[in-house]
C-alpha cells in the first residue's frame, strides 16, 4: 500500500510510518505533500483552540457583566478555568500571542451570540465591539461590574 493511500485509510498508521522514515533518515521515501499538509493543520488546531477558549471566555464575561444578579460560582469558576487554559496554551505557543487582539475581536461575535442564547437578553444590549482589553481578558482578577 502506497503511504498516499495508507494517509487516505488509516491515519494513525501513516503517522506511525511517517515517524519512522523520519527516524531512519529515508527523506526520500516520506510522503511530504500530507506532512506538510498535518503540520499546517497542527498549528491551526492550535489557533482553533485559543478561539474556542476565548469564545466561552468572552460570553461568560459579558453574562457577568449584564446579568449581575444571576452570577455564581459556576461562571466564575469558567472565567477562571478559560484564563488558566488560554496562559498554559500561550504558553506553549507564544507566537499567538501577539495575535490575540484580532483572535479577541473575531471570537467576540460568537460569543455575543452564546450570551444572547443562554442569557435570553435583547441582543442589542450586548456592544457591537468587544468592550475588553487584551490585558482584562487575561487578568484572573478581572471581573466587570454590571
Amino acid at each position: 500500500m502506497s503511504t498516499a493511500t495508507l494517509y487516505d485509510t488509516d491515519l494513525y498508521a501513516w503517522t506511525q510510518e511517517q515517524a519512522n522514515l523520519l527516524r531512519q533518515g529515508q527523506l526520500a521515501q516520506l510522503d511530504i505533500a500530507n506532512l506538510v499538509e498535518e503540520i499546517e493543520d497542527m498549528g491551526k488546531s492550535q489557533q482553533r483552540q485559543l478561539e474556542s477558549r476565548l469564545v466561552i471566555l468572552l460570553a461568560h464575561l459579558l453574562k457577568w457583566h449584564y446579568q449581575p444578579e444571576r452570577r455564581s460560582r459556576s461562571w466564575e469558576a469558567t472565567l477562571r478555568v478559560q484564563r488558566i487554559q488560554l496562559q498554559k496554551l500561550l504558553k506553549q505557543n507564544p507566537s499567538l500571542r501577539a495575535q490575540l487582539a484580532d483572535f479577541i475581536a473575531d471570537a467576540y461575535e460568537q460569543a455575543i451570540n452564546l450570551a444572547w442564547a443562554e442569557t435570553g437578553l435583547d441582543f442589542d444590549i450586548f456592544p457591537a465591539l468587544c468592550p475588553y482589553t487584551v490585558q482584562d481578558v487575561l487578568d484572573s482578577a478581572f471581573f466587570p461590574e454590571g
